[in-house]
């Protein structure tokens, strides 16, 4: 069928059989190794094949196209060749731009997606941070779709964070205390040295024009000496991170100042936003850091927080809400606040917005309870409809949940007993019971299957658009796990 050079077949090395034996036929220097088509490569339902479907069919590339408006240069890569690396790779836990461009060398299905290209880890690396946005933008294609599939029903979900390694170490951050200390002593290393440079100067100046007046004149620049650079350098450094810990104790002091008069005004029936205002100016103005507070030089919107094990790493807080019917990622964010209860609204806002539909049921754990919640939970069930099941304490290991308590609920029982007595229900105890086993694989299939244990970009941008894809991905998997390129004929056709 092909025209090949002829081989002479070589006799086996080694010891002879102890019977008469034929063996399968073995030639390590036959000129083809592999079949001539890729399409021969892969089985018909291997991931790959998935994947490559995906982004040449249903995929919506324009966000990535728009950013190519130079016509100048050289051809740079096809997206969609870079599409099916990156996609294939967050999917199977492959996110290094290096270790992607040396499973383009020795692993099948690369080679499969990339055509036979081989793009290096630059141009891979390059092509995810100026695409990001893009990138991130997956997350919401990657459930339109599912909801296309009937994979999302919204009737209930569940919302909870994890604590993803920031691509820093804890050990470049420093504490406002030391930092201030810090910074003091370099200013005065700085101008120690700006005095010492200054009488060097005008020692060389004078010799300079000693030496002209017997040799003529050969004008050089002077070079600020290379220790003194070094010293303006580090000091613009920590001058950087001071600002940044004093901005972000303002900004806390400012909405504190404003939440507490925003209460203070209902209480009393007024609206004064003015007086709102005021309030947060008047404590922003006012706010000092707290001593213990740190800023990273590597990465510096990451914060030290505390994560399952009790081990404090440099780290953000990923927020996601999971539908129970096949664990689709509904909503995905990430913050620096260590607290999971700023994000209960923000993210049941955001998965209503992706879904276009408010969910019945939503579960929460511990971390999410506060007056602030438990209020908004209460506005969300008589608007939205969404009925919250919002623990209010942790229970001790092996712990079991008291029955409720017969009786009327007293007229003066606070929300928080409210919802407690709630979640010790019949009902409340056979729904909040599903929060561990909708929310918690996904996570552990995220860090396993993904390798999304740790973030590879920094910045808190690099870090949002980096959990997205990796929630599209969990997506993207889960769609294939559910209907393979099947599901994706009936989509797009």
């Amino acid at each position: 069928m092909f025209e090949v050079e002829w081989v002479e077949k070589k006799q086996p090395q080694g010891r002879p059989a102890a019977v008469d034996k034929t063996f399968r036929a073995f030639d390590p220097h036959q000129v083809l190794l592999l079949p001539p088509s890729l399409d021969d490569w892969l089985p018909q339902d291997h991931l790959a094949r998935f994947v490559a479907e995906l982004v040449d069919e249903v995929l919506d590339l324009g966000p990535v196209l728009a950013d190519y408006t130079e016509k100048r240069g050289y051809p740079p890569y096809d997206p969609r060749l870079m599409l099916r690396l990156l996609i294939y790779g967050y999917t199977t836990g492959v996110r290094s731009s290096r270790a992607i461009e040396r499973r383009l060398a020795d692993d099948i299905a690369f080679r499969f997606l990339a055509a036979g290209q081989a793009p290096d880890f630059r141009s891979i690396s390059r092509f995810r941070r100026r695409h990001l946005d893009a990138l991130a933008g997956l997350f919401t294609q990657s459930l339109h779709l599912a909801t296309k599939l009937g994979m999302v029903k919204m009737g209930r979900v569940a919302l909870d964070g994890t604590k993803l390694e920031a691509n820093a170490s804890k050990h470049k951050a420093m504490s406002y205390g030391r930092l201030v200390e810090k910074e003091e002593r370099i200013e005065a290393e700085v101008a120690a040295l700006e005095a010492q440079a200054a009488a060097l100067l005008a020692d060389a100046e004078a010799t300079d024009a000693a030496e002209d007046q017997i040799f003529g004149i050969d004008s050089k620049d002077t070079d600020l000496p290379a220790e003194l650079d070094r010293r303006e350098k580090r000091l613009a450094k920590l001058q950087a991170a001071r600002a940044q810990i004093e901005a972000e104790a303002a900004a806390t002091a400012r909405r504190h100042a404003e939440d507490k008069e925003r209460r203070r005004q209902e209480r009393t029936g007024a609206d004064d936003k003015q007086a709102v205002a005021d309030a947060g100016d008047k404590a922003a103005a006012t706010a000092r850091p707290k001593p213990k507070a740190q800023a990273n030089f590597t990465d510096p919107d990451s914060r030290i927080m505390k994560n399952s094990d009790g081990a404090y790493i440099q780290a953000y807080n990923a927020q996601a809400v999971v539908d129970e019917e096949h664990q689709v990622i509904t909503a995905a964010d990430v913050t620096t606040n260590p607290s999971d209860a700023l994000n209960y609204t923000s993210m049941l806002d955001q998965s209503a917005a992706n879904t276009g539909t408010h969910p019945r049921q939503a579960l929460v754990d511990a971390g999410y309870c506060s007056e602030t919640n438990l209020e908004a939970a209460k506005e969300r069930q008589l608007f939205c409809g969404t009925d919250t099941f919002m623990a209010t304490g942790r229970l001790a290991h092996d712990e079991q949940v008291p029955p409720a308590p017969r009786g009327r609920i007293p007229k003066d029982a606070t929300l928080k007993e409210r919802m407690a007595r709630k979640l010790r229900t019949k009902p409340g105890k056979a729904a909040y019971s599903r929060r561990k086993a909708i929310v918690e694989p996904v996570f552990g299939q995220i860090m396993t299957c993904h390798n999304g244990r740790q973030l590879l970009l920094r910045s808190q941008d690099g870090a949002r658009g980096e959990w997205r894809l990796l929630a599209a991905c969990h997506n993207l998997r889960k769609i294939f796990r559910h209907a393979g390129t099947t599901g994706l004929a009936t989509v797009t056709g």
